[in-house]
């Protein structure tokens, strides 16, 4: 059965049957199950949907078992809710239990927390005893506020960061792990689409503190064009995805872009502001550009079948040629802000060997993600049905750039210092027929300006 099969039974007859079975107890006064109020039913669903679809139990540091508690310790809640604004306040509590920005809700309220990593403007790890801000999305708030990589966070909102993270960790576990605490913290910093965010930082020893949403916060403003590119005074091309890799129109105005650069020596494609994702349609139209055969690029796997029937069942997606090839060397650009769509296509690239990449870990949202709608209220809700693997079997989450931009360096101008000195750039000149004097002007051009930064 197809992938588009098998999601149109589930998202059908799983409706279905819970109105088979609330049909079937019709008439069944006392019943404990009649006396359920809609929410309680609702929820029921989605912890059952979880229970039965989630790619990632066992194994990814989410546990079967803990879901399990997550049902006993939330069904008592779930009788207490008595407004639709409650359910969503309890389904945004239950999705931290999965600690990833790939479980989400279609809808939010005023207080609701802006979700990671696409409303977040910058990122923090735990350090030892202390959180740092590890990046900073680049022309967003946190940026402009003065907000910067290597500051070790203390407060947020007036409240000890460590204590104020703690409403993001899962109820369920008994200690919690580092990634658990990188969730709950870069939530919290996401802030709340109603409150103005105060961070308390360390600065020379003393806390400062900044107020980033003094102005509009950017990331509820969506990018008004898809795509912006130049060539570079090195005669590098540079392509920057403005967060549209779901909008089959890219397709389009990627091939232009890409057309006026074919006989640039180099191209930098930027995805380090793709966090929202986006469809393979657009990946592979994408990638398709750069391959001349057809090649796979990622690998899915089923996990529920194995746990089902004990049958391993993984598939490889191809990517097959499309319109004119560039043929020359490539770096793709990643960063924290690269995410779900944006994090397959860049193991597509690395998978088929078509591009350096370079930047930072990467948002590490699982799998793909299959949506759903309560019954009763009509909620949506989507999370990772499917888990995305590396051709080579490796989590895509785990995936880790072949190169990393160092602290205090531009990482434009880093990627083209990459291209110059990745081997490709010897047979490319070769093929361009560039003559050695050309190289040698080129490579001056680029250290002159490396020069003129100040680290």
């Amino acid at each position: 059965m197809s992938f588009f099969a098998a999601n149109f039974l589930r998202f059908c007859i799983r409706p279905l049957a819970v109105c088979c079975i609330t049909i079937s107890l019709v008439g069944q006064t006392g019943s404990a199950v009649q006396q359920k109020t809609s929410y309680q039913q609702d929820f029921d669903y989605y912890w059952q949907v979880v229970c039965d679809d989630f790619a990632y139990f066992d194994g990814h540091e989410r546990k079967r078992s803990d879901w399990e508690k997550v049902r006993a310790f939330y069904t008592d809640k779930a009788a207490n809710v008595t407004t639709r604004a409650e359910l969503v306040r309890l389904l945004e509590s239950a999705n931290n239990e999965l600690f990833n920005g790939h479980i989400t809700l279609n809808v939010n309220l005023s207080s609701s927390n802006r979700i990671i990593p696409s409303g977040a403007d910058l990122w923090a790890e735990p350090d030892k005893d202390h959180f740092v801000i590890a990046d900073v999305r680049e022309g967003f708030n946190a940026a402009q506020s003065g907000l910067k990589s290597g500051m070790v966070l203390k407060t947020f909102n007036g409240e000890p960061i460590d204590v104020a993270a703690k409403r993001f960790l899962p109820l369920s576990v008994s200690s919690y792990s580092p990634t658990m605490y990188e969730y709950a913290l870069n939530m919290l910093l996401s802030g709340s689409h109603n409150t103005p965010r105060m961070i308390g930082v360390l600065v020379n020893g003393n806390l400062v503190l900044f107020r980033p949403d003094e102005s509009p916060n950017r990331t509820d403003t969506p990018y008004s064009t898809l795509l912006s590119s130049r060539i570079l005074p090195s005669g590098v091309g540079y392509i920057k995805i403005h967060n549209s890799l779901g909008n089959t129109d890219l397709i389009k105005s990627f091939d232009q872009a890409l057309d006026a650069m074919l006989k640039t020596r180099g191209l930098i494609l930027d995805l380090r502001e793709t966090p929202s994702g986006g469809n393979t349609t657009v990946a592979r139209g994408i990638l398709g550009r750069f391959v001349t055969k057809e090649l796979p690029y990622q690998k899915i796997a089923y996990p529920d079948e194995l746990r089902l029937y004990g049958v391993e069942r993984t598939e490889l997606d191809l990517v097959s040629p499309r319109a004119k090839q560039y043929i020359n060397p490539v770096v793709v650009l990643v960063g924290r802000w690269t995410g779900s769509v944006g994090e397959g296509l860049t193991i597509g690239f690395d998978s088929t060997q078509r591009a350096e990449i370079v930047g930072t870990k990467m948002a590490g949202l699982l799998g793909a993600v299959c949506s759903y709608q309560l019954p009763v209220s009509k909620i949506g809700f989507s999370i990772p049905c499917q888990q995305t693997l590396q051709v080579n079997g490796k989590p895509r989450e785990d995936f880790v750039p072949s190169r990393s931009v160092p602290p205090g360096r531009d990482a434009i101008f880093f990627a083209e210092e990459s291209l110059l000195s990745c081997g490709g750039w010897n047979s490319s000149s070769q093929q361009l027929g560039l003559e050695p004097i050309f190289e040698f002007l080129l490579r001056s051009h680029l250290r002159k300006r490396l020069a003129d930064q100040h680290f």
